[in-house]
């Protein structure tokens, strides 16, 4: 056992000595003074990995920035991102500038680019509902947009628009090469959008983003280049001052230890590169030149006549209906054949939101939860269009075509009754007048007997002692509601055209 433990101790000691003949040998191959950190990383090794990363003085320079002239709160911690308060309807400056070094981006050179400036929101799970959170405040402030531009204040902004489908959002072009500031005023407030209003609570934070794009070699601004944003909440005027006075006595009455953990407040507040926003090159494209026949149709109501192009009646189901069934949505409609629907009755703001309903999903929504989801006027609009609700006519009369050129109808009754076998039923068509014109009249006949409108010259009426009374929109104003008239239609002398007679 003495021996096991002698052996041990030879061994020991011998890898002690080959261990520090192997240090002394470092020490002898390089010197003491030689050995350093920067010959090792000098060698061919470490040579080819440093030679893919980048130089330690060469960061990512944005091509441009934006700085919004609103202070910063001081009440933030120094990791957090920075947090501005804003009044309501105030007009704050954000200054567009261009960031770019020397030969960068020459393709922009000398060109304008296109921004789109939004207030959205901060919170993710309002994120996901901000349609829905939107039209909710479509409808509590009706004619109201969440976001505007002071135009009067802006400066160096160009061809500015604001889609009415987008309250939250306005674009505008602008030169980088020259003074461009943009004012926006923010119209909601952050306490808007808290799940209970009693009093005291605390406003949900938004975000004001701006995306900027290139023209493409088609000449839209598709080309994303640079998004950056900001944390915002919005109180009542004059209540972003109040706040950030409160913030700031908070901040004096902690220790000197405590305000480390803080920020200071800024008098600007820069934004932050950020993600460009979901579809930020399709949200205006579409409204770059005339606005979506959507909006506007609230505003011509003549345009929804009664009845379509092919009648004239509201329910007239007979040749004429080219179109069948597909002005009325029915509960077996596909979710394909619902966007259609949606599309063809002017409601294609509503489709994305509507993307998953079929027909029956869509007949089962009551008036108000249309009016919720699309406002007053589109929800009453598309609540009619899904129960085909027509428009009550002002006046109705009933017109048949003389028997010599009338479709008959022959009686088809049993072989006893002989004496009625060349009786005939003459048709009447129903024209409903939504307008108390001559015009309309005219346009309903030439509907009813397929006559092209340019080719009817003249209407008249028969009146005592067969004389010829020339329709006026007077006399149309005083026909007797359900009145009958029996037409005749005859070639203009000169060969060109018809004259209707109403008799």
């Amino acid at each position: 056992m003495a021996w096991v433990l002698k052996m041990d101790e030879v061994i020991e000691s011998g890898l002690v000595h080959d261990f520090d003949a192997s240090l002394s040998g470092i020490g002898q191959e390089l010197g003491a003074g030689a050995y350093s950190m920067s010959d090792v990383l000098a060698l061919p090794i470490f040579k080819q990995e440093d030679s893919n990363l980048p130089p330690e003085n060469e960061t990512k320079h944005p091509p441009f920035q934006y700085v919004m002239c609103a202070a910063t709160s001081p009440a933030v911690k120094l990791h957090d991102e920075t947090l501005t308060y804003l009044n309501q309807g105030q007009s704050y400056e954000i200054r567009m500038l261009d960031n770019r070094k020397a030969g960068d981006m020459p393709e922009i050179t000398g060109k304008l680019v296109k921004s789109i400036i939004r207030v959205v929101f901060h919170d993710r799970r309002l994120q996901y509902t901000e349609h829905q959170q939107l039209e909710g405040w479509k409808w509590n402030r009706p004619g109201d947009r969440l976001l505007d531009l002071d135009i009067p204040m802006s400066i160096g902004v160009i061809d500015i628009k604001t889609n009415p489908s987008q309250l939250n959002a306005v674009e505008f072009l602008w030169d980088p090469a020259k003074r461009t500031s943009a004012f926006i005023q923010v119209h909601c407030i952050s306490t808007e959008f808290t799940p209970r209003k009693h009093g005291g609570e605390k406003g949900v934070p938004f975000r004001i983003q701006v995306d900027t794009f290139k023209q493409t070699e088609n000449g839209e601004y598709t080309d994303h280049l640079h998004s950056a944003s900001c944390q915002i909440k919005v109180f009542k005027p004059k209540g972003a001052d109040r706040k950030q006075k409160t913030d700031r006595e908070k901040m004096e009455k902690r220790t000197a230890h405590e305000k480390e953990k803080y920020q200071p407040s800024y008098d600007t507040t820069i934004l932050t590169e950020c993600s460009p926003w979901p579809d930020t090159p399709t949200a205006f494209v579409n409204n770059t030149s005339t606005p979506a026949p959507t909006f506007t149709s609230a505003q011509h109501s003549s345009t929804y006549s009664v009845p379509d192009s092919n009648s004239s009646s509201p329910n007239h189901q007979g040749d004429g209906s080219s179109q069948g069934s597909g002005d009325q949505l029915l509960p077996s409609a596909t979710i394909q054949e619902t966007q259609q629907w949606l599309l063809k009755h002017r409601f294609s703001t509503y489709t994305r939101l509507f993307s998953n309903f079929s027909g029956a999903d869509l007949l089962k929504l009551t008036r108000e939860d249309l009016v919720q989801i699309c406002g007053p006027a589109d929800g009453i609009r598309l609540y009619n269009a899904l129960k085909s609700r027509s428009v009550r006519p002002r006046l109705t009369i009933y017109v048949c075509q003389e028997p010599a050129r009338s479709i008959q109808l022959e009686r088809q009754q049993d072989a006893g009754s002989s004496d009625n076998s060349n009786s005939a039923i003459y048709v009447y068509h129903a024209i409903y007048l939504e307008e108390m014109a001559a015009s309309e009249v005219t346009r309903k006949l030439a509907l009813v007997f397929n006559i092209p409108l340019h080719q009817i010259n003249q209407v008249y009426r028969q009146g005592p002692t067969g004389i010829h009374i020339l329709v006026s929109d007077q006399m149309v104003q005083n026909f007797q509601d359900e009145s009958c008239f029996l037409v005749t239609i005859i070639k203009a002398e000169n060969g060109e055209g018809f004259h209707i007679i109403l008799k």
